[in-house]
């Protein structure tokens, strides 16, 4: 038996006709017939009532018509799981909010391509909400999410913890701001302040900290690698999680640093996100562990204390 014979049947039941059944499948219409003939002797059931008219299934072959069905949907199934494992062999995609891009997603990448050469990343800079979308759609693979204390990790998606840490103030090394010892919320106000734009976590941490509004800005930005490039260039303060600074360019060259808030609730954390499947693609999985070794060694590197457990984390 082959899938072709099938399929043909299939057809052939849709159209009611072996004619404009040969006509679509491209085939002569004896070759067609016989195609199904052989099915029949193989099966030893008659599953075509043919007629002048045309042809329809037998009582046996409307029967046997789920079983038809079935296969035809699980090749399909197949066919398509085959292809996406294909894709994930040669591209695996990433989407992230730009966090920690130095001390963590740069490394991981640097050791995953020297293990797997032949494979492609795709990094794709997104707000949270769209991270999360195109994880379910299937259009990311993995996803890099900044979460607050207190905030519930998605129930639909499984998350690891790789980083935590503090919400800090970003400010240009020359600044008179980096002379003090930490920053009072009316201290970033004389900045000025440099907002990322509504769906970024921090311009909803920025909300929360100024009491339920959001101070008025000269600047807002797109993530907080623009945000760190406008603090450099001396356009004002920024406020960031600490590990999306500690390592940048910018920082180990004297053009940036930190300072920490005076405020309570500063706490963050870095996840990792992926869709709840039954095998992780291998690309996939091993860019996974990748991320999470070189999560081991940034806190190794910069040990802070650990806040409590992240549920489902």
């Amino acid at each position: 038996m082959r899938i072709e014979q099938l399929e043909y049947l299939a057809v052939i039941t849709r159209l009611g006709s072996l004619r404009q059944a040969a006509l679509e499948l491209h085939v002569s219409q004896p070759a067609l017939s016989e195609t199904i003939r052989n099915l029949e002797r193989e099966l030893s059931v008659q599953l075509l009532d043919r007629r002048r008219s045309g042809a329809s299934l037998s009582a046996d072959g409307r029967a046997l018509l789920p079983y038809v069905t079935g296969v035809l949907e699980s090749v399909d199934r197949l066919m398509r799981a085959a292809d996406q494992q294909h894709q994930n062999k040669v591209m695996v995609r990433l989407g992230t909010v730009n966090a920690a891009t130095v001390s963590l997603l740069a490394p991981a990448l640097r050791s995953f391509v020297q293990r797997h050469p032949d494979t492609r990343v795709e990094v794709l800079p997104a707000q949270q909400a769209d991270i999360h979308r195109l994880l379910l759609e299937g259009s990311l693979d993995l996803g890099l999410v900044n979460v607050l204390a207190g905030d519930d990790p998605p129930h639909d998606l499984d998350s690891t913890l790789l980083l935590h840490g503090r919400i800090v103030a970003c400010v240009a090394t020359g600044s008179p701001l980096a002379r003090r010892t930490s920053l009072t919320r009316e201290d970033l106000l004389t900045g000025p302040l440099i907002l990322m734009r509504a769906g970024y976590l921090m311009h909803r941490y920025v909300h929360r900290l100024f009491g339920g509004t959001i101070p008025p800005s000269n600047y807002s930005t797109d993530g907080a690698e623009m945000g760190k490039l406008l603090v450099a260039e001396g356009l004002g303060v920024t406020v960031l999680p600490d590990y999306s600074i500690t390592g940048d360019p910018l920082e180990r060259y004297g053009a940036i640093t930190t300072r920490p808030l005076d405020a309570a609730d500063t706490n963050v954390r870095l996840l990792l996100q992926s869709r709840r499947e039954p095998r992780m693609p291998d690309a996939v999985r091993e860019l996974h562990r990748a991320l999470v070794e070189q999560s081991v060694r940034v806190r190794r590197t910069n040990p802070v204390p650990v806040p409590e457990p992240l549920d489902g984390s």
